[in-house]
């Protein structure tokens, strides 16, 4: 089992950048596919971002060329780097884990572990 606590998240103005982190517990953290997701108000789960084990990337359309996934193994840390942000995006974030190591899915139903969200604002 896995524990995930996000942070980084705040009120910024639209255009502005933010990097959430996503801290891990225990030892095989390294194994482990992580994905980013977000919810807004009224609105389902989103897919936002997903790295496998061995550092391979995939986006939703929503987010390409502006938000970048990341992870130190080392630190037991998956970062999301969020770039010239717009109203859009304002949701409460997630950071969830899968057990597989080459898993990069965007179905929330399909992660195994969660986080418990932190908040992103974008004024605009």
């Amino acid at each position: 089992q896995v524990q995930l606590v996000e942070s980084g998240g705040g009120l910024v103005q639209a255009g502005d950048s933010l990097r959430l982190s996503c801290a891990a517990s225990g030892r095989t953290f390294s194994r482990y596919s992580m994905g980013w997701f977000r919810q807004a108000p009224g609105k389902e789960r989103e897919f936002v971002a997903a790295i496998s084990a061995s550092g391979g990337t995939y986006y939703a359309d929503s987010v390409k060329g502006r938000f970048t996934f990341s992870r130190d193994n080392a630190k037991n840390t998956a970062y999301l780097q969020m770039n010239s942000l717009k109203p859009e995006d304002t949701a409460v974030y997630y950071c969830a884990a899968a057990n597989r190591p080459y898993y990069t899915g965007s179905d929330p139903l399909t992660y195994d572990y969660w986080g418990q969200g932190t908040q992103v604002t974008v004024a605009s």
